[in-house]
């Protein structure tokens, strides 16, 4: 969204901004509401109070990336803060916010969408989700694209929705809150996010070890924390590698301890069946 006029450290309340997240909020309680009205265990209780920790936390973190100093000084000063902005829009907050959904949450949602997830084919697959994440945030790194979108509020929105967007589709294939119709089994989730966090990961290690600055917004922007442009931009690409990174290995250490837990089932059920 577009930087607020005045100081880089202000707060950018945009309406479209607070309406969207109002109403994302509004919507999920609504639905918690109806889903406990009709009772339920108290362990499934639990669990859905956890899913909503999770919903709001993502809401909290989109609203910081959109609205808080980060937004403003991400585009008027800093690539780095910028870079933050971006692995908060794709990554963190639509983690969150899928883990705050489930299959009984989503129930009324999913009658609808079956159909249409069967008609569009082979874009309704994983694969054209990771391709699209990908392209995406290459894309926008791009000198004349990243450019166009710090200088055009249209532009600026449309990137933030891309990255939001595709990472939405890209973690669904992962955290499942309804099963998709493709899904991914076996070893395959790890080779799905594997691959993108490397293909980002690669991005970052072009930023953070580029000889010279790419964009030349941040050429000319006033020094921050006394960083050159040069300093910034390898900044930002090293927080990218971290982020990519962090996510992956948190990442494999869940898909190991499941693994184990799947493994540690099958053979208690073998030991029952045998004894």
């Amino acid at each position: 969204m577009s930087a607020a006029a005045g100081t880089p450290y202000s707060w950018s309340f945009e309406p479209q901004v607070v309406a969207w997240l109002a109403l994302a909020a509004g919507l999920y309680g609504w639905r918690f509401r109806a889903l406990h009205a009709s009772g339920g265990a108290a362990a499934a209780k639990a669990a859905d109070y956890g899913r909503a920790a999770a919903f709001g936390g993502g809401l909290v973190v989109a609203a910081i990336a959109l609205m808080s100093p980060i937004d403003t000084l991400g585009e008027q000063r800093l690539f780095s803060v910028h870079m933050a902005q971006h692995l908060l829009i794709m990554d963190i907050a639509p983690i969150l916010l899928l883990l705050g959904l489930s299959r009984p949450f989503l129930r009324p949602v999913v009658r609808r969408a079956r159909p249409l997830e069967s008609s569009l084919g082979f874009v309704a697959h994983p694969l054209t989700a990771l391709c699209a994440m990908v392209i995406v945030v290459w894309l926008w790194h791009l000198p004349a694209m990243y450019e166009l979108a710090l200088r055009h509020p249209l532009a600026h929105a449309l990137e933030h929705m891309t990255f939001f967007g595709t990472g939405i589709a890209f973690w669904w294939y992962v955290l499942e809150p309804v099963p998709p119709r493709h899904r991914l089994d076996g070893v395959w989730p790890v080779l799905y996010v594997a691959a993108a966090k490397l293909l980002f990961g690669a991005l970052g290690l072009v930023l953070a070890f580029a000889p010279s600055a790419f964009y030349d917004t941040y050429k000319g922007a006033p020094r921050t924390w006394g960083m050159t442009a040069l300093e910034d931009q390898n900044v930002g690409g090293l927080l990218m590698m971290l982020e990519q990174t962090f996510v992956l290995a948190v990442f494999f250490a869940i898909a190991v301890a499941r693994m184990i837990e799947r493994c540690e089932r099958a053979q208690q059920r073998r030991e029952r069946f045998g004894a």
